[in-house]
């Protein structure tokens, strides 16, 4: 069985998703749903964190997009960090990364949001 685990952390930029698992046809609901949960202010970000990330089909991608669609709508941003390399391999072969800002780890994702707090 598949199994996916999602939790959220708070950053000063806006909310940090860290998903664990398998992102696929039986729990990218869960990642639709969560997000859709999420409340996000106009400004934030939006962090899709998938350094755990162990698998992610077209569903996975599709949630992923309808996570970008829920910030945009609430006039959010979106990244997504520490994204494995057969998914990168994915995102890039569709174009998606060139919809979705990507970096190599959550710190990054939050650090060069202009509404982040200087360093110091």
């Amino acid at each position: 069985m598949n199994t996916v685990k999602i939790a959220a952390r708070h950053a000063a930029t806006g909310p940090v998703v860290e998903i664990v698992g398998d992102l696929d046809h039986a729990t990218a609901h869960e990642l639709r749903d969560f997000v859709a949960r999420t409340g996000l202010r106009p400004g934030q970000r939006l962090v899709l964190d998938l350094a755990r990330l162990e698998f992610c089909d077209s569903s996975g991608i599709t949630a992923l997009i309808a996570a970008r669609n829920h910030a945009v709508a609430a006039g959010a941003d979106v990244a997504l960090a520490a994204v494995p390399a057969n998914t990168l391999r994915v995102l890039r072969i569709v174009g998606l990364d060139q919809v979705f800002p990507l970096h190599p780890d959550a710190h990054s994702a939050i650090g060069d949001h202009p509404t982040a707090a200087p360093p110091g």
